[in-house]
């Protein structure tokens, strides 16, 4: 297939989606196939060995590709890169600010590349359009230059399709495509033993509910806090296990104070991905309430499709993406995230029936092997790649 450059802000050792997303590409890639274009990160020493893939690192911190400065070196280290190499293709882990560097390599050696889009950042992108012509036209030359442009939903298709619309851009439409995220289904799986890590977090009695998530607004933690005194009237003994971190945990702490919840409610902080499996195989029942909160939402999910890895039913917010991790009535159910009786009515049918929840905790297991996996996530945006690569290379093209 050739060499393909994948320029990316996020990449291990950075935790998050995107960077995790980006790491799982680099692994399945072919060996030798991808070169990998970012900036420095703590750790990056440690990390890049594990990947069959050559790391170019910018010779600044990561955090610094943002600013001017970075940008410049930025795009002058990825020009020596497709000067020496001659890639086919180029990725964009996101629109900013790897959208900079790929455009100028468009322009300068005509290298088409394809924007990986997420969600969020375009309901920002969105607004920032809206006051001002500038970055109006900024939004038109990064993402209006690309030749494709690849979702990890249908909802986030949408919203990119609406904002090609608005640039002026339509004929980019048709080049949106989905392809819906995964986990890795040797890694989160049903039946490890959940004692050590209920002993480790103090996890006894249940049934347990979880939560895997930064402490945002849009993650709808309050939703389900505030639907828990209906849950606990049907089930007085269900708590509620939230592991991650975030600004909001003093606000969530506070509305389960005066909710009266006590220790009904337990906030795990950060949760190393070595123990998020076993964490899992301790819950009864996954909720990821998610919801659309000012210009924030849940683009795709992927930690519920980690809990349908384990073996867990789900109830999910019907908003964002999340429709596409979570098939509804099948492998989870879908409820109201703005309705903390839909979310409690949603959690007490399937605490109340043991049948239902083993079922759909299977039907998500099945669902990871055979489609929310990275291996097929990989070989879609392989597919992606062989189809919008330079078919010939011209190597004058690459001289300068």
């Amino acid at each position: 297939m050739g060499t393909t450059l994948l320029l990316a802000f996020n990449f291990p050792p950075l935790g998050g989606g995107i960077a995790r997303w980006m790491g799982e590409l680099a692994l399945r890639y072919p060996p030798g196939s991808l070169i990998v274009s970012t900036g420095r990160h703590q750790g990056s020493e440690a990390s890049d060995p594990r990947f069959p893939q050559q790391i170019d690192h910018v010779g600044i911190r990561a955090t610094r590709l943002r600013t001017l400065n970075g940008l410049a070196l930025w795009t002058a280290r990825a020009g020596t890169l497709v000067r020496r190499t001659r890639p086919g293709f180029g990725w964009c882990a996101e629109l900013k600010p790897a959208g900079y560097p790929a455009r100028w390599l468009r322009a300068r050696y005509g290298l088409p590349y394809g924007v990986i889009v997420h969600g969020t950042e375009l309901l920002l992108l969105e607004a920032k359009m809206r006051r001002s012509r500038f970055r109006w036209w900024t939004a038109r030359q990064l993402l209006g230059g690309a030749s494709v442009v690849v979702a990890n939903s249908r909802w986030t298709a949408d919203l990119a399709r609406s904002v090609l619309g608005a640039l002026g851009r339509p004929a980019l439409t048709p080049e949106v495509r989905v392809v819906p995220l995964g986990t890795t289904p040797s890694h989160f799986r049903p039946g490890i033993d959940p004692r050590p890590v209920r002993a480790k977090y103090g996890l006894d009695g249940g049934p347990w509910l979880l939560t895997v998530s930064r402490l945002d607004t849009h993650k709808g933690i309050d939703t389900v806090i505030r639907a828990l005194p209906a849950v606990r009237a049907a089930f007085p003994a269900a708590r509620y296990a939230v592991a991650g971190v975030g600004s909001r945990r003093p606000e969530f702490e506070r509305l389960v104070a005066t909710a009266g919840l006590g220790d009904a409610v337990r906030f795990l902080g950060f949760v190393a991905d070595a123990d998020l499996p076993a964490l899992y195989n301790a819950a009864d029942l996954y909720v990821g309430a998610s919801r659309r909160y000012d210009l924030l939402a849940e683009g795709f999910g992927i930690s519920l499709v980690e809990a349908s890895a384990c073996g867990l039913a789900v109830v999910a917010g019907d908003s964002g993406g999340v429709a596409d991790a979570v098939r509804d009535g099948e492998t989870g159910m879908l409820v109201d995230p703005d309705d903390p009786a839909a979310v409690a009515a949603g959690i007490t049918r399937l605490l109340g029936d043991a049948g239902l929840r083993h079922r759909m905790g299977e039907a998500g297991r099945r669902a990871v092997e055979t489609h929310y996996n990275w291996d097929r996530v990989a070989r879609d945006l392989r597919r992606i790649d062989a189809e919008f690569r330079r078919p010939h290379h011209d190597p004058s093209s690459f001289d300068g």
